[in-house]
């Protein structure tokens, strides 16, 4: 039994690296599309979300140069809001507000709207994170990672 899940292993390595190899090829002939669809789903009617005007301002903001896609979510639980670039991320209103952003990515900053609608549509807020974030441990953590090294665990830093 051992003999033949030694053997087994390295060829299944072999299979998988093979695989990865081909999938990281494939992934350069073929770039991602830069203007795919950003989708979100929202608990609310897709009827009364499609009349005019009544887009949130996170979307509505973008102008023509968003292409808005409204439809009802399967399972009829609300409906799905997406949005794509009408242009390249490259040139355009929406590229001058992705170079604002940490990651510099035009699809961030749609998706980033797309949240911000969601939000706006379901609370009538755009909820936020607490600030400011902590970054220091606090006691309840000092105290977890003491009684995990005490069990003999890894914890702690």
């Amino acid at each position: 039994m051992r003999r033949s899940v030694g053997l087994t292993l390295p060829a299944g390595a072999g299979v998988v690296a093979a695989w990865l190899l081909a999938r990281a090829a494939r992934r350069r002939r073929e770039p991602e599309p830069l203007n795919r669809w950003q989708m979100v789903t929202i608990n609310y009617p897709p009827q009364r979300l499609s009349e005019p005007g009544e887009l949130p301002e996170p979307i509505a903001r973008f102008g023509e140069a968003l292409e808005i896609m409204i439809r009802p979510a399967p399972g009829g639980r609300g409906t799905e809001l997406g949005a794509r670039l009408r242009e390249s991320p490259a040139r355009g209103r929406i590229a001058k507000a992705a170079g604002r952003t940490a990651e510099g990515d035009a699809r961030q900053v749609v998706q980033s709207a797309l949240r911000a609608a969601k939000s706006l549509i379901e609370t009538g807020e755009v909820l936020q994170p607490p600030a400011p974030p902590t970054t220091r441990r606090r006691t309840a953590a000092r105290l977890s990672e003491l009684a995990t090294l005490r069990a003999g665990g890894e914890g702690g830093r």
